[in-house]
């Protein structure tokens, strides 16, 4: 499932929306150029992407704002992609951490992972592959924080208990 990716409108709020409206994706770089290709490769209005130049920024944007998507590189100083992850951690509802990497190899994934990254994408930046785990980490965002679950415990009485072929229909409760 591939959703598209618009070019940010600065003075509109981040919105985190269901359906056709649009996602907030922060993305955090020390570097110009990784948020004009990021823009570039995702050009569509399904998307808000907002910028972040330092970890500062960032951080900053967080407090302000919910958003259910990061987009960091690793390679952020001052500071460093962990700290974020572990500040976004404090947030109520924390968004998914997807980090960049010029190299990109399997110890830097392991590590991600391992910390609590969601994934990590190359650069540069490819469209399939970003909109592709864009897409992912936001599915599991929202079936994480918005879609209700329900649990189940079974309240089987201790006076009556209930025999084994009668037990596709004990009664459960919510």
């Amino acid at each position: 499932m591939f959703i598209p990716v618009s070019y940010p409108r600065l003075n509109v709020p981040p919105r985190i929306a269901i359906g056709k409206e649009v996602i907030a994706v922060l993305s955090v770089s020390p570097l110009q150029q990784d948020h004009d290709s990021l823009a570039s490769l995702l050009g569509h209005d399904e998307w808000r992407i907002h910028y972040a130049l330092s970890l500062q920024s960032a951080s900053a944007f967080l407090r302000a704002h919910q958003v259910p998507l990061i987009i960091c590189e690793h390679d952020l100083l001052p500071g460093t992609w962990t700290q974020l992850l572990d500040e976004t951690r404090l947030l109520a509802i924390p968004p998914v951490l997807i980090m960049t990497c010029r190299v990109a190899d399997d110890c830097l994934w392991a590590e991600a992972l391992n910390v609590g990254a969601y994934d990590v994408l190359a650069k540069p930046l490819d469209r399939t592959e970003v909109t592709r785990v864009l897409s992912s980490a936001w599915l599991h965002w929202h079936r994480q924080y918005c879609v209700p679950t329900m649990s189940r415990k079974v309240m089987l009485t201790p006076a009556a208990p209930v025999p084994w072929d009668r037990l596709s229909t004990a009664v459960f409760a919510t």
